[in-house]
Parts: structure tokens; sequence; C-alpha cells
């Protein structure tokens, strides 16, 4: 049985079945000893009355079958025959589930269920019968089989009936409301399996409909959020790989360019040209390296060589590094970090190369005249890093791209080396060493990156 709908509607019919069988069971079993104790409660206090008065009128057990007879007169379809031989008669119609036992132990009436002698432990469960304050007999309950008779028979025959009915409607209500829950739940699964298989197709970013908000459809929503993902992410890939093959077409064939002109004798060699050539050759050594820094972090398989720092000398290193390149632009770099500051954990060379590319990335974007801050303070079990400088800013709709691989928001930054990795890396690098990276813009006011490094604690 491959099709999960007709297993879910089995699975309802068998269990309804089950519940079925069970309670019409029991249900059964305890209507008919409910209607048994109803009767024999009814009986007795009949009997008791009906022989007591017998023996005060006659003063003896004698004919005592005729004042039973007539408690039983009325539920009886047939009294005919009932003088003539009673005892065939009772055991005909049914007999009355009780016998009578006089002051001698002796059965008057009735059956004894076990044949011997009355003891007395058996005498006193049954129910006295007194007269004029005196005990003339015992009325006891026979727990011998009792055939009912035919108003009785027929009464437990229609509850059979109306339970076998009733079960029978179940099962039925079960089944059609299996086959409409098993079909409402298999509807969006199946919408799956069709929208799972155009995927697979190559159809990324298909969507299904979520018809319901409990766990088919978080699933449908996941779905949905996995398939949008991989669209970008194939889209990404595209985009990447043409990048790359941009980045490493562009100076290759100025590369090949001169070495032909050259091979040729077109051009004659200069220091200009070599200039070129080993600039572009070095362009090319940044984007395989920074590729390959990439995919070491991607595979988690980079080297990270960890050591106790102190924030500040972090970015006491950084602005020592750029502060030839800011003073000959015209920019001041600061640096402000407190005294007290606690340690962090981290790779020496890689926080220097990520506060170097953030710093490169600053220096791009600020005029002469303008400043950089490398901000650090201690922050709910953290050492914030901010890098803030009062450039052109952001644009907003650059900002939820700006650490995407490839992305240059300027595309003049194609012209001095950069190869679109450098953020990429940074929050990479970051990440790897268990810190987060974000960051703050507005149009005109410059921008801030911020890092929170874990403080390393030392108890």
């Amino acid at each position: 049985m491959r099709s999960i709908s007709a297993k879910i509607a089995l699975a309802f019919v068998v269990v309804s079945l089950l519940g079925v069988v069970l309670a019409s069971f029991f249900i059964q079993q305890r209507t008919k000893v409910a209607f048994n104790r109803f009767l024999i409660d009814q009986d007795q206090d009949a009997l008791v009355e009906a022989i007591t008065q017998h023996y005060q009128q006659t003063g003896s057990w004698d004919g005592v079958e005729v004042a039973v007879r007539r408690v039983f007169l009325l539920r009886l379809e047939d009294s005919e025959g009932a003088e003539d031989n009673p005892e065939r008669f009772w055991a005909e119609r049914g007999f009355p589930p009780f016998y009578l036992v006089d002051t001698q132990g002796r059965v008057v009436f009735g059956r004894k269920p076990q044949p011997g002698e009355i003891t007395r432990s058996e005498i006193s469960r049954g129910i006295p019968i007194q007269v004029d304050g005196q005990t003339v007999g015992w009325l006891l309950e026979a727990t011998l089989p009792n055939p009912r008779n035919a108003p009785e028979r027929a009464f437990l025959e229609s509850i059979r009936r109306d339970i076998v009915i009733s079960a029978l409607g179940s099962l039925t209500i079960a089944l059609i409301l299996g086959g409409l829950l098993a079909r409402s739940l298999t509807r969006p699964l199946r919408e799956l399996a069709t929208a799972t298989d155009k995927v697979a197709h190559g159809e990324l970013g298909y969507q299904v409909d979520v018809h319901s908000q409990d766990e088919i459809g978080q699933l449908a929503t996941s779905f949905n959020q996995m398939s949008t993902d991989l669209a970008r992410a194939n889209q990404t890939r595209k985009q990447m790989t043409a990048d790359i093959a941009h980045d490493l077409r562009t100076p290759l064939s100025i590369i090949l360019g001169y070495t032909e002109a050259l091979r040729e004798g077109k051009l004659q060699a200069d220091e200009d040209i070599f200039g070129i050539m080993h600039q572009q050759a070095q362009h090319l050594n940044y984007l395989i390296e920074d590729l390959r820094t990439l995919s070491l972090l991607d595979a988690g398989e980079l080297t990270l060589n960890y050591q106790l720092v102190n924030p500040g000398v972090l970015l006491e290193r950084a602005a020592l590094a750029y502060r030839a390149k800011t003073d000959e632009q015209n920019i001041t770099l600061g640096v402000e970090a407190a005294a007290d500051l606690p340690e962090v954990r981290v790779d020496l060379e890689r926080m220097a190369q990520v506060l170097g590319n953030l710093l490169s990335n600053a220096i791009r974007y600020v005029e002469a005249g303008g400043c950089i801050d490398l901000l650090a303070h201690a922050e709910n079990g953290e050492v914030v890093i901010r890098v803030r400088d009062d450039g052109r800013g952001i644009p907003p709709d650059e900002m939820p791209n700006i650490f995407a691989r490839f992305y240059r928001g300027d595309e003049a930054r194609q012209q001095d080396g950069e190869t679109g990795l450098g953020l990429a890396i940074t929050r990479s690098l970051v990440e790897a060493q268990g810190g987060t990276i974000t960051v703050e813009s507005e149009l005109g006011e410059g921008a801030t990156f911020i890092m929170r490094l874990p403080v390393v604690n030392k108890d």
C-alpha cells in the first residue's frame, strides 16, 4: 500500500473498529448485568412481600409457588399450564433466580445452585422472611443461569441490535471522515512532492501554497524559503563565476597583450611596461589568495593561531600600518581605546587583515580633510570595536549586499586592484573567531563597521 491517504483512512477504520468493538462489548455486558440486577432487585422486593403475605395467610409454605407465580405473571406471555406442572412451567418460561429456605434449612421453593445442605454462611447472605417478629425463612439469590422470558429477552436483543447498528454507523462515519481527513492531510504533501520534483529538475525558486499554520504548513513555509534560497544561491553562483572569470580575464588580457607586443617587437621594454605587468600579476595573486582564503573558511580548514591580545594593541598596530597612507591623503586617523579593556582570544595576523580591509575600504571613500576613528570598549561581556569614517556613506539599497562576495557598490573599485572579496573575507574571518560584524551608515554621513568579540573568561 503506497498511498498515504489509504494508510491514514485504513488506520482510522482499524482504530474505530477496535474502539467500537470494545465499547460495544463492554456496553452490552454492562447493560445485561445492570438490567439483570434491576430485575432481580425488583423481583426480590416483590417476592419478599408476596411470600410474607402468603405465610401470614396460610401459616406455612405450602402452595407458595402460586404466590411466586403471581409476582411474575405480568412478565409472562402465557401462564397456561403453570398450575398443572409448575416445575416444568418455570423451567420453560424462566425459573426465578431465587430459592426459599425454611427454618429447618430445607429448600421449599426454587433451585439451590449446588446440591447439598444449606450452610449457615449461605443463610446469612439471604433476606430473612419475618412474620409477627419471627423469622420463618430466608430468600436467597441463586447464581445459576437464568434464561429470561420473552419480553426480557426481546429487550436485551433490541439493545444488542441497537449497539450493532450504532457500531456500523460509527464505522461508516469513521471511514468517511478518515477519507476526508487523509485527503486534506495529503493534499499539501502531494503539492510538496510535485514542487520538490520541479526543484530537482532545475525550476529553482518554485513556491507552494501554504494552507495552514500546523507542522505541514511550517514544512511548506520552510520549503518555500529553501527554494528561494536555492534560487538566490544559484544566481549568486552564476554571478560569482562571471565575476571571477572577468576578474581573471582582465589582468590576463593585459599581460598577454603586452607580452605579445614585446615578442613581436611592436613595443620596447621599459620600466613602465614592466610596472603595469607586475601590477596586473599582483592583482591576479590577490584574487587567487582571496579565493583560497574564502574556500578554506567555507570548508572550516583555515588554520587560526589564537593568542590573547589586548584590543587596544590591535587598533594601534592597524593605525601604524596605515598612518602613512592616511597622512598622504590628508585624512585624520584616530585611535580611542579604554585602558582597562579585557583581552580577546584571536589570531593576531588575521585580525590585522580584518582591520586592514576595513581601513582600506574607509580610506577609499573618505575625502581629503576627513577622518577615520578606531574605537574599542567593553559591553555585556564583549569587546566592541568600531571602524568609523565620515565619508560618503553607503546607499540604503547597497546595505543588504555589503558583505556579499564580488559585490562592488562602486564600479571604479575594479580599477584600483579591488577583488570585491574584502568585506566577505572580513565577515568570515570575524565569525570564524567567534565574533560578529555589522554595519551602520547614512548616506552622506559616513559608515561605521561594528565588530563584537567575546571576552576571555580567565576564571
